[in-house]
């Protein structure tokens, strides 16, 4: 079980990762395979520091499966980026995943706009 002060450094960690992440991804990624306004959610590293799960967000993406294969291919510039803008002893390998919840929120939204108005009709 991590202690809370342990609990605390991988927070930091991880919000360090996605704040670097997302520089990179705005500003030196040059990767046509990757499409759409990208945003990493969150990010969760293992205790050990070799691996970082990487969340994004897509929006306005023409190809899902072909955008999440570009970063997949772009993971090791990502890391060496990684490695030159934060000091650890481990740059963790960058496993990304697609986050839904922002479209999984929309479409409750969705769904919950079309029940409340025949709620006031009843």
């Amino acid at each position: 079980m991590p202690t809370k002060k342990n609990s605390n450094r991988m927070d930091k960690i991880n919000e360090e990762i996605k704040k670097e992440l997302s520089l990179v991804i705005d500003n030196k990624l040059k990767n046509p395979h990757i499409t759409g306004m990208i945003s990493v959610t969150n990010v969760k590293t293992s205790p050990d520091l070799r691996y970082a799960r990487v969340y994004i967000s897509l929006l306005n993406c023409k190809n899902v499966q072909e955008t999440l294969d570009g970063f997949k291919s772009a993971a090791g510039f990502m890391r060496s980026e990684l490695a030159r803008r934060i000091n650890l002893r481990y740059t963790p390998e960058l496993r990304f995943e697609i986050d839904d919840s922002m479209e999984y929120g929309a479409r409750i939204e969705n769904i919950l706009k079309e029940i409340i108005p025949n709620k006031e009709s009843e």
